[in-house]
This record gives C-alpha cells, sequence and structure tokens, in this order.
C-alpha cells in the first residue's frame, strides 16, 4: 500500500490560520505583528523567497518592510540599519535574505541581529538555547518538518530517527529538535560509509542534502516516516527532492512531496516565530 502523503500545503494552511488569528488579537491590544526583510543584491531565487515572505505576512495580518539594496550595498551599511531595526519596536522580526554577496561576511550579519527578533534562529545564541532546551526561535525549516512529522500523529518516544546531512540550518538543529522529542538520532553525511546501514534501521528518516535520488527504496524500512527537505531538478527540469519518491512511496508509511510538502512549512513557521516574539513583547 503506497505511503500516506504528508500534505505541507494543507498544514500550513492550518497553521496561518491560527497565526492570523493570535495576530488579530496582538493587533487589537495595539501590537501588530512586525517583520522586516532585507535583501541585498538581485539573485532571482532570493527575490522571489523575499516576494513570497512579505506577501505571507500580509495574509496574516502582519505589518512588514521589506528593504531592497544593490549587490554593492557596504557591510557596514547594512549593519548599520540592522542596528536601527533592533530599536524599532514596531519591527519584531528581522530577516536577512541568504546569500548575500561576498564582500559582506553572513555571520557578522546574522550575530548582528537581536536575538530577540532572531526570527530565523540563525545566531549562535538562538542555537545555544536549542542546543540547552531553553525556549527560542528554531531555525525554520527543521521546525516545519517536526510540525509535518506531528501531523502523522507517531510518537517520536523510542523511535530511531536518522538525519542524513550535518548543515547548521537543517540536519544539525533537525537533530537536536528530534532528540527533544525523545527519539534516538543518528546523523549522516558526505562521510558515512554506508547510509543504508543507517536508513533501513530508522523509524523517521529526514533528507536534507540537496543531492537528488540520495534515498532509494532498497535503504528504507518498511513503515518509515520519510520528510524530504531536498530542492533539486531532475533530468527534465523537473523539482524534485533528495528522495526517490516514487519507489520509497511503495515502502514508507508517510512521505512527504516535492514540492509541496516541507517548502509551504519554511515560510510558516517563520509567521510562528515572529508572531511568539511579538507576544514575548
Amino acid at each position: 500500500m503506497p505511503a500516506q502523503l504528508i500534505d505541507g500545503i494543507a498544514l500550513s494552511h492550518k497553521l496561518r490560520s491560527e497565526i492570523a488569528t493570535r495576530a488579530a488579537a496582538l493587533t487589537a491590544k495595539g501590537t501588530q505583528p512586525g517583520l522586516a526583510v532585507i535583501l541585498v543584491g538581485e539573485d532571482p531565487a532570493s527575490q522571489v523567497y523575499v516576494r513570497n515572505k512579505v506577501k505571507a505576512c500580509g495574509d496574516v495580518g502582519f505589518h512588514s518592510v521589506l528593504e531592497k539594496y544593490e549587490a554593492h550595498l557596504p557591510e557596514a551599511d547594512l549593519l548599520a540599519r540592522i542596528a536601527s531595526l533592533n530599536a524599532d519596536p514596531a519591527i519584531h522580526g528581522i530577516l536577512v535574505q541568504m546569500p548575500l554577496p561576498k564582500h559582506i561576511n553572513p555571520h557578522k550579519v546574522i550575530e548582528a541581529i537581536a536575538t530577540t527578533k532572531d526570527v530565523d534562529g540563525y545566531s549562535v545564541l538562538s542555537a545555544g538555547e536549542l542546543m540547552t532546551g531553553l525556549p527560542g526561535f528554531r531555525p525554520c525549516t527543521p521546525y516545519g518538518c517536526m510540525k509535518l512529522i506531528e501531523s502523522t500523529g507517531v510518537d517520536l518516544r523510542g523511535k530511531h530517527a536518522v538525519v542524513i546531512g550535518r548543515s547548521n540550518t537543517v540536519g544539525k538543529p533537525m537533530a537536536l529538535l528530534l532528540l527533544q522529542a525523545n527519539a534516538t538520532v543518528t546523523i549522516c553525511h558526505s562521510a558515512t560509509p554506508d547510509l543504508g546501514h543507517h536508513t533501513r534501521n530508522a523509524d523517521v528518516i529526514v533528507a536534507a542534502v540537496g543531492r537528488r535520488n540520495t534515498l532509494t527504496a532498497d535503504m528504507v524500512r518498511p513503515g518509515a516516516i520519510v520528510i524530504d527537505v531536498g530542492m533539486n531538478r531532475d533530468d527534465n527540469g523537473k523539482l524534485c527532492g533528495d528522495v526517490d519518491f516514487a519507489g520509497v512511496q511503495e515502502i514508507a508509511s508517510h512521505i512527504t512531496p516535492v514540492p509541496g510538502g516541507v517548502g509551504p512549512m519554511t515560510i510558516t513557521m517563520l509567521l510562528m516565530n515572529t508572531v511568539e516574539a511579538a507576544e514575548r513583547v
């Protein structure tokens, strides 16, 4: 029996409705959630991403500010603008779209954002809060993955989860969130000699390496939950993930499609972090 699709679009709509209700309650009390989005340069993909983020803010009743700068913007000017947004009480979240031009240090930019407004959850302090179990902002993609897993109704306590990928934005925080849910976690990566050995013993697999067909049907235990974070193109230019969807769908119990799985959840969790930031004021 084919795996049940985990519909990220439907779950995203449900969560955004809840976010809109919370935003309306805050606005009625005089605090409209506000998100500032900064784009430096003219990367086409980044332009699409920021446009979608600003639109999503409007859809749930947030105040949003989109600031676009030429690629030659001096790093000092960007840092100065972040400092002014840090001091702006109408702004509860600040997002600087990556990648940045090569002359700007992304780490310096991320660390310049006030921790209370780090709704991307990328700062060292946010990472430390996640590591130590303190309340804080979780990186949006792994946060969304957890919501997708929760939607299956499966209790992660005692389950074996394998995360394929060790990036600071997805792999590492994903593993920590799974640990918080009492799963036993294995992290695999490019230097793992026998990936299938680990994935065949997993109850939950999160694939986040950016390489199509990383996970195939022979690498999956029957009944596993498979979350595909990858965003790639196949030989025909069609969007696909890291998972051989057609094959794995016949083995897994639940699986996220690409597109329509993890993607819609990332912006939704950005909105979730922003409304939480406004509620903390």
